[in-house]
């Protein structure tokens, strides 16, 4: 009665890794804002995915099966925050001048992963899939939440710098415009590839 540690991890990796909604505005606030101006912004999504591992640990799945209308409620909330999000990248533009201190802070990425629908399947994935059936839910729970939030620290911040490098080459040119638009593009293909492609 275990979690199969080494096999979440690649799980874990290959997941946070990619494209999703909480990676695309990672990428767009580095390149809107810079890489030091996210970093707050960062932490928030970081630590944000923890508000949904230990309630799925501890029995939300439960919840879920008596009233999956939360759920489906979930979803449409996500859609509706992240494509918010991307139609402010998609109307913003870069620039040294722009005041840093207008970067989206620590509660505004505390808030991505729980309203991120890839957020709850990877997570609900990772239970189901790599947790032995009657392990003791504090330490699948503690495994999963240290794990996962190793691979962020490494992987998320790789998300927001390269915002912040392809910005230093775009800004100011005419290309600019195209690159918030494709970027805000790529946030909404990704939500809704997720909530309705079978994406997780």
């Amino acid at each position: 009665m275990t979690v199969a540690i080494a096999s979440f991890a690649v799980f874990a990796a290959s997941q946070v890794g990619t494209p999703g909604p909480a990676n695309m505005a990672l990428l767009s606030t580095g390149a809107r804002y810079g890489f030091r101006a996210a970093l707050p912004f960062v932490a928030g999504v970081a630590l944000g995915k923890q508000l949904v591992i230990w309630p799925v640990g501890f029995g939300l799945m439960e919840l879920a099966s008596a009233a999956p209308w939360i759920f489906e409620a979930l979803k449409y909330a996500s859609a509706a925050y992240i494509i918010w999000l991307a139609w402010k990248v998609a109307n913003l533009r870069l620039g040294p001048t722009d005041p840093a201190s207008s970067a989206p802070g620590f509660a505004a990425g505390l808030i991505v992963h729980p309203l991120n629908p890839k957020a709850w399947a990877m997570i609900v994935a990772g239970f189901t899939g790599f947790v032995t059936p009657g392990t003791d839910p504090l330490t699948a729970t503690a495994t999963i939440a240290v794990i996962l939030l190793a691979t962020q620290v490494v992987l998320h911040p790789l998300w927001t710098l390269a915002g912040d490098r392809i910005a230093r080459t775009l800004a100011g040119t005419p290309a600019e415009p195209y690159l918030m638009y494709s970027l805000a593009a790529l946030t909404v293909a990704s939500v809704l590839f997720v909530l309705f492609g079978g994406g997780t």
